[in-house]
C-alpha cells in the first residue's frame, strides 16, 4: 500500500474580516463622510432673500433633461439667468431653450407652464429665481 502525499494548502485570496472585540466600541465614520460631501449654496442667504421667486418646478423629464416650470410672476426670456433652489437642488444657469406646447418661444409670461432645458436634475416644488 502506497501512501499519498498531502497537498500543500493554498492561502485563500479572500480578505478576512476582523470582528470587533466584545466591549470595544467601533467609531462610525459614515456620518462624517456624508457631512463632508454636502454642497455649499451657490448664493449666500442675503442674495437668496434679495431675489424674487418667479416660478416653481411642476415636473421633470429625465430623458430630455427638461423641467416644466409654472411662471408665477413677471416673465422669463431666453438669455436670462436663473437660479433653481430646492431641498437637494442648488444651481445657476442661463436659459438656452424654452417651449410652450412643444413650440419654441422667446418669452414665457405669468400664468403659463413652460418647458426649460436644465443642466441638472430638479424636483417638483423647487423654486426658480431670476438673477
Amino acid at each position: 500500500m502506497v501512501k499519498k502525499k498531502a497537498k500543500p494548502k493554498r492561502k485563500s485570496s479572500k480578505i478576512k474580516v476582523k470582528r470587533p472585540i466584545r466591549g470595544v466600541k467601533v467609531k462610525k465614520v459614515k456620518a462624517r463622510k456624508v457631512a463632508a460631501k454636502r454642497k455649499r449654496s451657490v448664493l449666500t442667504k442675503a442674495q437668496e432673500l434679495a431675489m424674487e421667486k418667479i416660478g416653481e418646478v411642476t415636473h421633470y423629464f429625465p430623458h430630455v433633461k427638461a423641467a416644466a416650470v409654472l411662471i408665477l410672476k413677471d416673465s422669463l426670456r431666453i438669455g436670462d439667468e436663473i437660479y433653481i433652489k430646492g431641498h437637494t437642488t442648488d444651481f445657476k444657469e442661463k436659459v438656452a431653450s424654452m417651449q410652450l406646447d412643444r413650440v419654441p418661444i422667446q418669452e414665457g409670461k405669468k400664468g403659463r407652464e413652460i418647458g426649460l432645458l436644465v443642466k441638472s436634475r430638479v424636483r417638483i416644488g423647487d423654486s426658480v429665481y431670476k438673477v
